[in-house]
């Protein structure tokens, strides 16, 4: 974007460019919009600089300067009035803004140089001290250009000595002697006052621009952690209903002392909708396995976009096998009504299968309605699941159906509303369970009144599964990739940039700031939470160096003062030294303090910064107050003794030029706002200190301020009082007035620098604020993106998370990896079948899920132990069977020469972590008098890792390896650990040792030889040959997708149903 903003802004301000600062930002947008931040927060200085000038006139009024009180008197009036005016104006027009600011400055220029060029004084520097604090505040607050700054600056730099030059060419008929060594110490102070303005305006802008840049970092990493969180909520959403997910956000980390949290709700009259993928098999037999979780991958993904349409909740995948669910967590009356539909709709969905693998696959879908239990449980791998008498009767209505029709149960069709047309099934003659329960099926035979808000058409004929053609579904799912919640919705670089401009438009420009500060701090401009007045205070100093600006940018003046108008005595002479070399030498040691930190990467504390400024400006203030000490001695000592006062200064000790003193105070009036940190009511306590200091000699010696003929033109005295059309006692007190009109102008520009100070902190806590705003904000952020970091973490495997979280790709690039050695864990209680029941006692059965949920909990517990949570991960669990996989680190990484001691410890870990959860379960049967027991299968292999779905994405596992571990645990013994072989013959090189069984049919594998695990032996030393371990396993993966859905028949017995017969029972 930078490069497009360049041009496009090149072409149009090329004259503009010519102007931007060498420290601009490169992006000329970017430079725009905080070139119109730095104008808003110094517009409000202007208000002040006019009060300034306000100021100056009721000291104008107070030493009018002048014989011609009319005219003084009449200026004064008018220039309050146009002072007043301007603010006003200023205050309400902000059009009118930019041209006041010019003309701002101009007018009090102007007053100034008018007042200054009609006074009389003892030297040519009358109103130097308002020069030096106008010149200062011009530079360091007025909202210009800083070529302008330089233009102006100069001109008034200029301006000033010109008008001094004219008064003294007026005043009298030849220049005085020392009239240039003045206008030296003139410029030399104007000078002083320029410098000391462009480093305080050298400094703000290093601090504003420095926090527009942090402000930008600040909502860029705001942007980035709100798309990140998005992201992660998109996934979490995807995978659990919103108000579970929100209920678990809120309450992570939180600790339930008695039982583990359960998040498990009822509903009633929720419709149930099972699919199976018919002849599903012989795919699987002509494809690799990548191949088919891509195929899996677009027909669910296909199914996603259609329970979104048909208002459906998807629950699991397993396997080939899809089941949802309509009513639930939201009750909708036509919940049967759209699951019918939804079955209807997949039927359809499945010619896209049989045109891309050209085999005769199709649907076998059935449906119940009845009461669930929805939630999830454990603390790991989180899927929402449905839990009932009724969702076992869906899993058997949709067994017992036919291929290419939808099976429903007189409940269900029981809130269809005569929307479709049916005829019997009969199912409770395939199925034992149905006849039980009895319950009578059917199937739908077409539809009567159409689904009102999408694709689906009347079915011709009696076909209600015809209908729609494979390019449609194609389609749908070519529009489905574009939704994926596994594609992060990616926002071009262009338009980040331009929404973090826009956000810094309304963060800097927009918002106003001096509100927000006025309802958050005091009068005082102390904030109003001790905590943020503490944290205020500790902020660290971006230019801790600037304390030496003040001594530093203002010795010419004090230079050039001591070349003529400090008595010539080796006393004097040694107090300016003595004060320079101890001011240098604090400067020195703060320096090299500074430096020291930094060497010890430490922060330095504020109040060494404190003591060095408060040092400067004391010795500054005593190299002024020392000479007119020395002097107001000496004049008094004339007048008392009677000494002339006319008598020659050289060699004497007569101040020279007095008011010059006073000046240069003003000067150390504007460097008492480098002193920090210093709150407002301390920094009006120092400059109080500051001008009543310049006020003690004249407090203690009088004489220093009476006029001398020699010296001063007093307006009021003679010779310059030759008119006699005044009234005498008013003069008096104008000449009195103007006698202590130094000292009286130093207490004026201590209130204008309070003002000054008032402001420039203002924008320092206005800065401070939203540097700890946005901090909160980005803070708040953070900690959501944290806790749905955790809870996506509890849906997918960490690495599998971090690959969809920290990746830019298309659904279409599928998660899937391949994994040569792994282990696998099935574990299972099958005597909880009998434990579940619904009776009112249990709540629906609510309490009996509370205990599974206690069980399943405490072996998610144990993979937060060191030595199970890098080798193993929960894969999910089905019901009461928890399956567990070992191997699958990505970061593993194994060399052809490694032993099976070090290729196979994750194996022995898993069966460490088996024989644990047989120790937990003993725990928990202990403390709730229950006799539960595990059986449970393992065994090691290839398999094929991966995530299916689009929108609902779920990780899962397929393979040989997954499918033999299954029937291990079917196919074993209550309270016994069955492996394979080959399983076994590794499982003896860590000191295991087992009992042979016998042969046991597995499907897809005929017989295999089976052992049971019995301990482990002690102290057993691995061989170092293994050539006895069989190594070359079948790889073949193609032909046991379903191993999942094998999985979840957990708890049947070695009976072997047909072909693609995938059962979810309640509780195994």
């Amino acid at each position: 974007m930078e490069k497009s903003v360049q041009v496009r802004s090149s072409s149009k301000c090329s004259c503009w460019i010519c102007f931007v600062p060498p420290w601009r930002f490169s992006d000329l947008s970017e430079e725009k919009l905080y070139l119109a931040y730095t104008q808003c927060q110094r517009q409000c200085a202007v208000l002040r600089l006019l009060f300034t000038g306000i100021l100056f006139q009721i000291f104008a009024a107070l030493v009018p300067g002048e014989r011609d009180l009319h005219f003084a008197y009449t200026s004064v009036a008018v220039s309050l009035i146009v002072n007043l005016s301007l603010a006003t104006i200023y205050a309400f027009i902000h059009r009118a803004r930019s041209s006041l600011n010019h003309v701002t400055w101009f007018v009090l220029w102007t007053q100034l140089l008018v007042s200054s060029s009609r006074r009389l004084g003892d030297s040519y520097n009358e109103l130097l001290g308002w020069a030096f604090v106008l010149q200062y505040f011009t530079l360091a607050t007025l909202p210009f250009h800083y070529m302008i700054l330089i233009l102006y600056s100069t001109l008034s730099f200029v301006a000033y000595l010109l008008v001094q030059y004219y008064n003294a060419s007026t005043a009298e008929s030849r220049l005085a002697d020392d009239f240039f060594l003045q206008q030296i110490a003139n410029g030399c102070l104007l000078l002083g006052a320029t410098f000391l303005g462009g480093t305080a305006y050298a400094v703000n802008e290093k601090q504003q621009r420095s926090s527009f840049q942090e402000t930008k970092r600040s909502l860029r990493d705001k942007l980035t952690i709100e798309q990140q969180s998005k992201e992660q909520e998109r996934l979490l959403l995807s995978v659990l209903p919103e108000h579970v997910a929100v209920q678990m956000r809120q309450e992570l980390g939180l600790i339930d002392t008695q039982f583990k949290k359960i998040y498990m709700s009822r509903h009633e009259n929720v419709s149930i909708l099972y699919a199976d993928i018919v002849g599903f098999t012989a795919i699987s037999s002509t494809y690799s396995a990548q191949d088919l979780v891509a195929i899996l991958n677009e027909l669910f993904a296909r199914f996603d976009r259609l329970a979104e349409k048909y208002q459906q909740l998807r629950i699991k995948i397993l396997g080939d096998c899809y089941y949802c669910i309509s009513g639930a967590p939201v009750e909708r009356p036509d919940h049967a009504v759209l699951c019918v539909h939804m079955g209807l709709s997949m039927v359809k969905a499945i010619k896209y299968v049989q045109q891309t693998t050209n085999s005769p696959v199709d649907m076998r879908v059935g449906i119940h309605t009845g009461a669930v239990l929805a939630g999830v449980l454990g603390q790991r791998q989180w899927q929402f699941d449905v839990y009932s008498r009724d969702v076992e009767l869906a899993n058997k209505m949709e067994s017992s159906g036919m291929a290419g029709r939808v099976h429903v149960s007189e409940v269900t069709l029981s809130f269809l509303n005569n929307e479709f047309e049916v005829e019997p099934a009969h199912g409770e003659r395939r199925e034992e369970m149905l006849r039980q329960a009895g319950i009578k099926t059917y199937f739908i035979v077409r539809v009567l009144k159409p689904y009102q808000g999408g694709e689906e058409k009347n079915a011709s004929d009696g076909e209600a599964a015809e209908g729609g053609d494979a390019a449609d579904a194609l389609s749908d799912l070519k529009d489905d990739d574009e939704d994926s919640v596994l594609s992060p919705q990616d926002e071009s670089k262009d338009d980040e940039d331009v929404k973090i401009l826009a956000m810094l438009e309304e963060e800097l420009v927009n918002r106003d700031d001096d509100k927000e500060l006025a309802d958050a701090t005091t009068l005082c401009l102390t904030f109003k939470a001790s905590e943020a007045e503490a944290v205020y205070a500790r902020r660290a100093d971006p230019c801790p160096l600037t304390v030496a600006a003040p001594p530093l940018l203002l010795l010419p003046a004090v230079v050039a003062l001591a070349s003529f108008a400090v008595p010539p005595t080796w006393a004097l002479h040694a107090v300016y030294l003595a004060l320079v070399l101890e001011t240098g030498l604090i400067n020195v040691v703060y320096y090299a303090c500074y430096r020291y930190a930094q060497y010890k990467k430490k922060a330095m504390s504020p109040y060494w910064k404190l003591t060095c400024g408060t040092f400067n400006i004391a010795m500054f203030v005593a190299a002024n107050i020392a000479p007119l000490i020395i002097c107001g001695n000496f004049e008094t000592v004339l007048s008392e003794g009677g000494i002339r006062d006319d008598t020659p200064p050289h060699g004497a000790r007569r101040c020279i030029h007095p008011s010059y003193y006073y000046h240069i105070g003003a000067g150390a009036a504007c460097g008492a706002l480098w002193v920090s940190p210093l709150g407002g009511c301390a920094r009006a306590a120092l400059l109080g200190a500051l001008a009543a200091a310049h006020a003690l000699p004249a407090a203690l010696y009088p004489a220093l301020l009476t006029s001398r003929p020699t010296l001063d033109r007093d307006p009021f005295r003679e010779p310059y009082n030759r008119t006699v059309d005044y009234d005498e006692d008013l003069y008096n007190i104008l000449a009195q007035l103007h006698t202590g009109r130094h000292i009286l102008m130093l207490f004026m520009i201590a209130i204008a620098v309070l003002l000054y100070n008032r402001y420039s902190e203002s924008l320092e806590r206005a800065r401070h604020s939203r540097g700890e705003r946005m901090r909160a904000q980005a803070e708040q952020a953070s900690d959501l993106r944290r806790r749905n970091q955790a809870l996506v973490h509890n849906v997918l495997p960490p690495h599998v998370a971090r690959h969809f979280m920290g990746a830019r790709h298309h659904h279409r690039d599928l998660y899937s990896q391949s994994y040569a050695e792994v282990g696998v864990l099935f574990a299972s209680m099958p005597n909880f079948t009998e434990f579940y029941s619904e009776e009112t006692v249990n709540n629906q059965g609510l309490e009996c899920l509370r205990f599974l949920n206690e069980v399943i909990s405490d072996f998610d517990l144990l993979l937060e132990d060191s030595k199970f949570s890098k080798d193993i991960i929960k894969i999910k669990t089905i019901s009461s069977t928890y399956m567990a996989a070992s191997g699958l680190n990505p970061t593993r990484q194994m060399q052809p020469s490694d032993g099976v001691m070090v290729r196979w410890a994750h194996l022995a870990c898993l069966v460490e972590f088996a024989l644990e959860l047989q120790r937990v379960l003993a725990a928990i049967n202990e403390q709730s008098f229950n006799h539960f027991v595990l059986r449970m299968g393992v065994n090691h292999g290839p398999i094929t890792a991966g995530v299916i779905g689009a929108r609902k994405p779920h990780y899962d596992i397929w393979g040989n390896t997954v499918n033999v571990a299954s029937r291990m645990e079917s196919t074993g013994k209550a309270g016994c650990i069955q492996v394979t072989e080959e399983t076994c013959q590794i499982l003896q090189h860590f000191g295991y040792y087992f009992e042979q069984r016998g042969l046991v049919a597995v499907k897809g594998k005929g017989q295999l030889m089976t052992y049971y695990l019995q301990g482990k032996r002690e102290g057993v030393v691995a061989p170092t040959d293994t050539s006895a371990v069989n190594e070359n396993y079948d790889a073949n993966t193609r032909d046991t997708l379903l191993a999942n859905g094998d999985a979840s028949v957990a708890s049947r017995s070695s009976q072997v149903h047909a072909e693609g017969d995938v059962e979810h029972p309640l509780l195994s």
